[in-house]
């Protein structure tokens, strides 16, 4: 299979330093971010018709820096006041350092885990130790469910739907004719089958595909289409790891 030009279906990394740039080097690809989602956030109307006062929360889980934007943006929004007690629990080290952009980092009560999972031990051993307080849980629309490690804690939290995963969807002028597409969610999947049905049928230009998480492998699985690339796996724990051994193995015949 011939791979000149890949898809990255994330936004365009705000460093050089990516490693995606030094594969398109190394490999003599093309490669082109460009979501297939995007994200909406609820409004404050939308958002009151869940009957999730704000103001009755002493603690926040957070699992991604969308969640942090839209829990803040919603309590200005509905004139809620974030006390400086109030507590965050974040799944990377990554978002604990972007609640900066809307609080004095070092004067709140902050903890994190490492690997950005709800399992993370660190992570749910700094909850359980905070079992007594109230957490609210921001996720999208397309995040409910998948939280049995809270769960198990037997703590008080409430997830709330803050902001939703939209189609972000391609304009008929807008070429595609990429070799490789690369997918981080099985929101992606939909998006792509949304905008081309034909996608993978018989007669129809291969395409190699690749999936970030069991979720989006599953999803890519279930739409009948061939998954070439899986990563996290223990010979590759990134994305970028797997797409470099894949190009390797690829031009050396070994796929």
């Amino acid at each position: 299979m011939k791979i000149k030009k890949i898809l990255v279906s994330q936004p365009k990394p705000t460093s050089d330093k990516s490693p995606y740039f030094d594969i398109a080097e190394k490999h003599n690809v093309e490669i082109v971010f460009r979501p297939f989602i995007r994200v909406e956030g609820l409004s404050a109307k939308e958002f009151r018709q869940s009957k999730i006062n704000l103001a009755d929360f002493t603690a926040v889980i957070f699992t991604a820096r969308t969640a942090v934007d839209h829990f803040f943006r919603l309590c200005e929004e509905c004139r809620v006041n974030v006390p400086d007690t109030m507590r965050y629990f974040c799944t990377t080290e990554q978002i604990a350092l972007y609640l900066q952009k809307y609080i004095v980092y070092r004067k709140r009560k902050i903890s994190y885990g490492l690997t950005g999972r709800l399992e993370d031990p660190q992570f749910l051993q700094a909850i359980q130790k905070n079992h007594k307080e109230k957490f609210l849980f921001p996720v999208s629309d397309v995040q409910v469910g998948g939280t049995q490690a809270l769960d198990v804690l037997k703590i008080d939290y409430t997830p709330a739907v803050m902001y939703r995963t939209v189609s972000n969807d391609f304009t008929e002028d807008e070429p595609f004719d990429y070799d490789m597409l690369l997918f981080f969610s099985p929101a992606g999947i939909d998006s792509l089958l949304k905008n081309f049905p034909d996608f993978g049928k018989e007669g129809e230009r291969e395409v190699a595909v690749g999936a970030l998480g069991a979720a989006t492998a599953k999803a890519v699985k279930d739409a009948g289409l061939r998954l070439d690339v899986e990563a996290p796996t223990k010979e590759n724990p990134s994305m970028t790891g797997a797409l470099d051994a894949f190009l390797t193995a690829n031009e050396t015949g070994g796929k």
